[in-house]
């Protein structure tokens, strides 16, 4: 399926699920690689970032926790960035893009016209995935802090896989949005030759975003191994408390044994 969207003369494209015909389409009209148009087709598992002659290409994928629609954790979307106009290729239905082609038929109904340049309805995407990322970073965070109530409420032994679920998640996330840096980087430099100083100002910004989330979730794994450590000190303390205990009684019970045969 595929939706357009119009705002300040920019295009946007949206590509959901799209079948072959509809992208052969799409690649006549907006000259798009044969190459490139056969990657639209399906996921790719890696991202990527090619420089063609009127379009930019690029693959990013972004780590969905709470608000996924399907088995699969990692949301891949397909960018190509042109002058006139801007095209995304997805396998998924993602919260952000939903909601910004929602704002953006709404400012169309109020003529709100102050965008210009389809770089800049790209930029506003790459802000709102990441801001559904900091999201989603949020509800880890509010799952952290119920596993540390958890724990300091007699729960540790329970509190082991959890630690190790979110651990796992996190890990995730940053395995997937460490690659983003270098293609934004390199999205900054070449495109500022292609759409202009504005264009590689913008990109600052998203890769301040970027880099927030990077920060964040590594504050979130040294948060949850110190809770691993926490969690671990209680459980040896307990053990160690258990076999003092039972130690106690083993010698009660030997006292006792020797002095019934005493008594005998």
């Amino acid at each position: 399926m595929i939706k357009t969207y119009k705002l300040g003369g920019e295009t946007w494209i949206d590509i959901d699920h799209g079948t072959p015909e509809e992208i052969h389409s799409l690649m006549d009209k907006y000259n798009i690689h044969p190459f490139v148009a056969k990657e639209l087709t399906a996921a790719t598992p890696k991202p990527r970032i090619e420089f063609h002659e009127e379009y930019v290409y690029l693959i990013l994928h972004f780590p969905a926790w709470k608000h996924t629609h399907s088995a699969e954790s990692n949301q891949e979307i397909d960018f190509i960035v042109g002058k006139d106009a801007l095209i995304t290729a997805r396998y998924d239905t993602i919260d952000a893009l939903h909601k910004l082609g929602k704002d953006l038929e709404v400012e169309e109904i109020l003529e709100n016209n102050q965008t210009s340049g389809s770089h800049k309805i790209f930029v506003r995407m790459l802000r709102e995935l990441y801001n559904s990322v900091f999201e989603e970073l949020e509800a880890i965070e509010d799952n952290i802090e119920k596993i540390t109530k958890e724990i300091f409420e007699n729960k540790e032994r329970q509190m082991v896989v959890s630690i190790s679920e979110i651990t796992r998640t996190l890990l995730e996330f940053k395995r997937v949005t460490d690659l983003h840096h270098e293609i934004l980087e390199t999205l900054k430099r070449r495109g500022n030759e292609i759409f202009g100083e504005d264009f590689a100002k913008e990109m600052d910004s998203i890769i301040l975003d970027y880099l927030k989330i990077n920060t964040t979730i590594k504050s979130n794994m040294d948060m949850l191994k110190e809770l691993r450590d926490t969690d671990n000190s209680l459980l040896t303390a307990k053990q160690n408390e258990t076999i003092k205990r039972w130690t106690l009684i083993g010698a009660v019970l030997f006292i006792i044994s020797i002095l019934i045969a005493i008594l005998r």
